[in-house]
């Protein structure tokens, strides 16, 4: 990371200050670090926790993946982005799709022609679990957009740049996830809706996905998708950890929702290598010698007809593994 400019896009976002902050701490001699997003309410907050005047190497530029000219003067100078920016909110994606693909798949494809213009050496795009065998318009535009990062290595000539995709489950805390809502439902009426009592999801905390970003940022060949294994939680265990003596009425399954997640489908297994921490599920077509990424990597194959979902998964999180996990960002009583 020395001496190295680093781009996050949707800097502002959980995961992007997550980022921001690790980057800050561990790696001192980094040379520039920029945080692209739309929103300047946000960036001015993240301004007041991370300052200019304290972090000589951050920059705060306001901008949207949706215009290519000022993404293209973003990455000048930019050695390593990380693409974070989306548009997520599986129900809004519903109901406004076309907003949705404008951001998820034309924002990922400025992403990928404004690397290919300029200096830029690594490009890693954050996925989703809903990107496999995806059922709603969000899972959908981020499975193109894997798609989109996976191909552009096939296009990049000459240039030496990697493009990698890391997909992963619910990032615990972050904006918008069903953690911080139950806390606000529970300090606010002491109600807390289950949508399906058999929901499952996939728990990943900020940490883990910072962690996993880097080692894509360092590890990766290209074409590669990198997915963690990590733990699954039962919702109504969630909402027990959070609201013990909370209501918990049933409401149903809301539009493009799934009632257990997938990260890796058993299409995919003819792909997949096990790297120990990690499973990569690499491209069809590589660009470089798959024996040899075998032996670096220790990789191992899957068996065929291998899946990996929320549902079937062998690690899970308990009430008590979640109260002590939630209660390490929360300051409620819990």
């Amino acid at each position: 990371m020395k001496d190295r400019s680093i781009l996050i896009t949707g800097g502002t976002g959980s995961l992007g200050k997550a980022l921001t902050k690790h980057i800050l701490e561990n790696y001192p001699s980094v040379k520039r670090l920029v945080i692209y997003s739309r929103d300047e309410q946000k960036q001015f907050e993240m301004e007041q926790e991370f300052p200019v005047s304290k972090y000589s190497q951050i920059r705060y530029f306001i901008g949207d993946v949706r215009d290519y000219e000022r993404l293209e003067r973003a990455f000048q100078g930019i050695d390593s982005v990380i693409h974070a920016a989306a548009m997520k909110h599986v129900h809004i994606a519903e109901y406004n799709p076309d907003e949705c693909v404008k951001t998820n798949v034309g924002g990922a494809e400025n992403v990928i022609k404004a690397a290919l213009s300029s200096q830029v050496k690594d490009v890693v795009a954050l996925s989703t679990d809903k990107a496999c065998a995806p059922i709603n318009l969000y899972g959908a535009t981020k499975l193109t957009s894997d798609k989109l990062f996976v191909a552009a290595n096939n296009i990049r000539g000459k240039r030496d740049i990697k493009f990698s995709v890391v997909r992963y489950g619910n990032v615990m805390g972050s904006n918008g996830s069903v953690i911080p809502y139950f806390i606000k439902r529970k300090k606010q009426d002491g109600i807390l809706p289950i949508t399906v009592a058999e929901m499952t999801r996939f728990n990943i905390s900020l940490q883990e996905g910072v962690d996993m970003v880097m080692h894509a940022l360092e590890k990766a060949w290209g074409g590669e998708i990198f997915v963690p294994k990590i733990p699954s939680y039962r919702i109504t265990d969630v909402a027990e950890a959070i609201g013990p003596s909370c209501e918990k009425p049933i409401i149903g399954i809301r539009p493009g929702e799934k009632i257990h997640e997938e990260m890796i489908s058993s299409s995919d297994s003819f792909f997949t290598y096990d790297l120990g921490k990690y499973y990569t599920i690499i491209p069809q077509a590589p660009i470089w010698n798959l024996d040899q990424y075998i032996e670096e990597n220790h990789a191992i194959r899957v068996p065929e007809g291998f899946s990996y979902n929320s549902k079937d998964n062998k690690d899970w999180e308990s009430v008590a593994s979640l109260r002590t996990k939630i209660s390490e960002f929360v300051t409620s009583d819990f």
